[in-house]
């Protein structure tokens, strides 16, 4: 049987071959969509690490967070993220390590003040003024691999007015915050270097 379409005589061979080259074509441009949207995903989840996951869980699906996350590199592109001079890189460590020798006497105090110097060294690397969750969508861009350590810390810092922590918790946040105190003290490049090696 020959099919006639605009001058053109088709036999049912030749439309069961254009046929299978049409669905051969659509599997292939789903096979490349597909396997660009797990590159995608495995890009995402390579640089945010545990921020990947909760993204997800706060946005409700992988596509959402994803777009969340890359409004959060085009926030934190366009802040002036800066490296700290030697001179305030110097009173930032001196300023640290007051904190932290205050901690065997007054281990509450210097959780808080452990918390308020890493806000101030935002400050001074660039990052403006903002709630904690917005300085953690905008450090996660940065220092991904500190984020956990970041929040735990945080939250230990802001209960201790409401509920007693107990020694270790307040001694973990110090770790923490000195992890975190120490990746802000290096460039982001360094640090997305370190995390690709």
């Amino acid at each position: 049987m020959n099919y006639h379409l605009m001058g053109y005589y088709f036999t049912n061979t030749q439309l069961i071959a254009a046929a299978v080259v049409l669905v051969v074509l659509i599997l292939v441009a789903v096979s490349v969509i597909v396997q660009r949207r797990k590159a995608r995903t495995l890009a995402f989840r390579n640089r945010f690490g545990s921020e990947y996951d909760r993204a997800v869980v706060k946005h409700g699906s992988a596509r959402q967070a994803e777009a969340k996350l890359a409004d959060r590199e085009t926030r934190v592109e366009a802040l002036k993220i800066r490296e700290l001079g030697i001179t305030e890189r110097e009173r930032f460590v001196s300023e640290w390590n007051t904190v932290q020798s205050r901690f065997v006497d007054h281990p509450r105090a210097a959780v808080t003040e452990a918390d308020d110097l890493i806000n101030a060294l935002l400050e001074a690397r660039g990052y403006p003024q903002a709630t904690f969750e917005q300085h953690a969508a905008d450090v996660s861009v940065h220092y991904p691999h500190v984020m956990e350590s970041y929040r735990v810390a945080h939250s230990v810092a802001v209960r201790l007015g409401q509920v007693e922590a107990t020694t270790e918790e307040l001694r973990t946040a110090m770790i923490q915050y000195r992890a975190i105190f120490d990746e802000l003290l290096r460039a982001p490049e360094s640090t997305a270097t370190r995390a690709a090696a």
